[in-house]
């Protein structure tokens, strides 16, 4: 089942995409329900959750049929639903959760890294260096419980063993994998992981070596691309996601979206093929043994 963040995103987008077909604005939205013209907005972007009263008013002002009814009425009972963010998993920062979630439920997965190794694909030994670090205290909000920061980050890595799990594609600058992060041990070890997931069917993972030529300035930003199914078949929705020290980006504007779509495609298209990079990342590996 679909995380609360998720089921969230996917009622907003049917709201918007009933209203826009039944040709009502947003204005006219917001009158019916005796409210600004923001809780039409927020509502749509997933922002903020329906009332049963207030989706009832919404589904009658756009015509919705019984079935359209019944599945936006499941998603709003879905999204009242309390998070889990809990236990081992409250060590992670509040403005990561959304992706964490959007992660999850993600039909396909693009990733542009320039100097770790993103958590899906991390080793645990990697994870336990990266987290020991004075930095990822600030991160965290203070000190960390490297156990429970450790656990969470496994669970995240779940999705790719699952029986259909997301496309999951990655383009790596060689920065990743030359810097070193625990020592070598845990480097080669590292590097090795990267080969084997690497040669999985569902996932893509190419090098952009430093050796490449350099498409454009795009190289230089890291960002994910997330493509959540809808909540019924239809055209899904992406996201672009990019992280600061303490903050993140969620983007979902179409015309934003394609920038970083473009920019994706002219950094994969610069980077080695996949067999190349398995190669080349055992050959590394063998280096630091």
């Amino acid at each position: 089942m679909a995380t609360p963040t998720v089921r969230k995103l996917q009622l907003g987008n049917e709201l918007r995409r009933m209203r826009e077909v039944a040709g009502v604005t947003p204005g006219e939205a917001a009158k019916v329900l005796d409210s600004a013209p923001g809780k039409i907005s927020r509502l749509e972007l997933g922002q903020s959750g329906a009332t049963m009263g207030d989706l009832m008013l919404l589904l009658d002002l756009y015509g919705a049929d019984a079935e359209q009814r019944q599945r936006l009425i499941d998603l709003s009972r879905d999204n009242r639903r309390r998070g889990r963010w809990s236990g081992h998993r409250a060590v992670i920062p509040e403005w990561f959760r959304a992706f964490v979630d959007l992660e999850r439920d993600a039909e396909d997965i693009r990733m542009v890294e320039t100097e770790v190794v993103p958590g899906l694909f991390q080793t645990e030994a990697y994870m336990r260096a990266v987290f020991s670090t004075g930095t990822a205290a600030v991160l965290l909000d203070g000190p960390v419980d490297v156990e429970a920061a450790i656990k969470t980050r496994l669970e995240r890595q779940e999705l790719l063993d699952r029986p259909d799990p997301a496309t999951v594609s990655c383009v790596l600058s060689e920065s990743c994998v030359r810097r070193m992060v625990g020592g070598t041990a845990v480097m080669a070890e590292q590097l090795g992981w990267l080969a084997e997931l690497g040669a999985r069917r569902r996932v893509r993972l190419q090098l952009l070596p430093f050796d490449g030529e350099v498409v454009d300035g795009t190289i230089a930003h890291r960002f994910t691309l997330l493509r959540i199914p809808a909540a019924r078949p239809a055209q899904p929705f992406t996201f672009a996601y990019c992280e600061d020290l303490d903050d993140a980006r969620y983007i979902d504007d179409d015309a934003v979206v394609r920038v970083y779509d473009a920019a994706w495609g002219s950094i994969q298209a610069a980077a080695l093929g996949p067999a190349d990079t398995q190669s080349r990342l055992r050959e590394l590996a063998q280096h630091l043994t």
